[in-house]
């Protein structure tokens, strides 16, 4: 056999053997992470209930904790589970176990289902065992699956372990956000009615001179009564922007809103604001809210004057514009 090479370079040639499983595990969790994994791609080790004493593991690769462990495509395991009581819960958590033998240095894994204890009452997990490979761990143990046993019967299989996607997955989960912002697909945006008005007591409505918009998340109206309809139920950023002035010689408190067609928590006010405009001086608002929006909500822009302003106008700049956020 070659004489084994001490080098820190383990991407290299270096005349002979010289990388040891220490480096391709830290290598490794510098890679996908410290701890475990099952890594993207085929069954993803998928568990199968075949009785109530049998459950089938298939596929995976698993990282434990910079390990990589390849169960082949082709690959699955029947795990035995012990037989329930009747009316009493347990829970039996199925593992990946590690294993380094002392003597040999040896590593293996294995799959284990370690048995919990039965209860009348609501069953609680077993104690599993959790080394550090890093700092030299004989024993660790990956967390699968809790199978939930009532009486005499497997009720649940739960996963336990994290997948983690590989970089091809992820590219292109990339691709599609940077598509979905590119095209901006997830707001709308109403208003610019781009011709002024005198400002009344009575809300009137902002107008737009949008193009309409039918998509997967809003319907918008275009015109002198502009609205955005909601298509998804769903956490949603309302801004709206208003523009507004008193006459000259005069003063006046303008004042905006989006209103809904229905109760938005107490009322259906989704924005409300008011900034004061003296001697011809215009005022700016700018408002806006996070608010959570159900499927039919129907949001209307709309500007006025107070009870107690003097003459007011607004050019028609104000707008409104709705982003889905999830």
């Amino acid at each position: 056999m070659a004489e084994f090479i001490t080098t820190t370079l383990i991407d290299s040639y270096a005349g002979g053997p010289h990388i040891t499983e220490t480096q391709i595990g830290l290598a490794n969790q510098a890679t996908f992470g410290p701890d475990d994994y099952v890594l993207g791609g085929g069954r993803e080790s998928e568990a199968q209930v075949l009785t109530n004493n049998s459950i089938r593991i298939f596929d995976a690769v698993y990282c434990i904790q910079g390990r990589r462990d390849v169960i082949p495509a082709s690959g699955y395991t029947d795990v035995t589970i012990a037989n329930g009581t009747q009316g009493m819960n347990r829970n039996d958590i199925i593992v990946r176990r590690y294993k380094k033998d002392e003597s040999s240095e040896i590593e293996s894994t294995e799959y284990a289902v370690i048995k919990g204890t039965p209860n009348a009452g609501e069953a609680l997990d077993p104690e599993v065992t959790i080394g550090d490979i890093r700092t030299g761990a004989t024993l660790h143990e990956m967390k699968l699956y809790r199978v939930k046993i009532e009486g005499l019967n497997i009720t649940a299989v739960e996963p336990l372990f994290n997948i983690l996607k590989n970089m091809a997955v992820l590219q292109q989960e990339i691709a599609q956000l940077n598509d979905k912002i590119n095209n901006r697909k997830n707001n709308v945006l109403i208003g610019k009615w781009g011709s002024s008005w005198n400002l009344s007591t009575t809300p009137k409505n902002i107008g737009s001179s949008k193009p309409i918009v039918n998509d997967d998340y809003y319907k918008t109206t275009t015109g002198a009564n502009a609205t955005v309809t909601i298509k998804q139920s769903g956490l949603y950023c309302v801004t709206m922007y208003a523009q507004g002035s008193a006459n000259q010689g005069a003063s006046a408190c303008i004042q905006a809103q989006v209103i809904a067609n229905r109760t938005i928590v107490d009322d259906n006010y989704v924005l409300f604001g008011s900034q004061y405009s003296y001697n011809g001086f215009p005022t700016n608002l700018n408002m806006s809210r996070i608010i959570y929006l159900e499927n039919g909500i129907v949001l209307s822009p709309q500007i006025r004057k107070s009870d107690a302003s003097g003459a007011a106008a607004t050019t028609g700049s104000s707008y409104m514009e709705v982003v889905k956020l999830a």
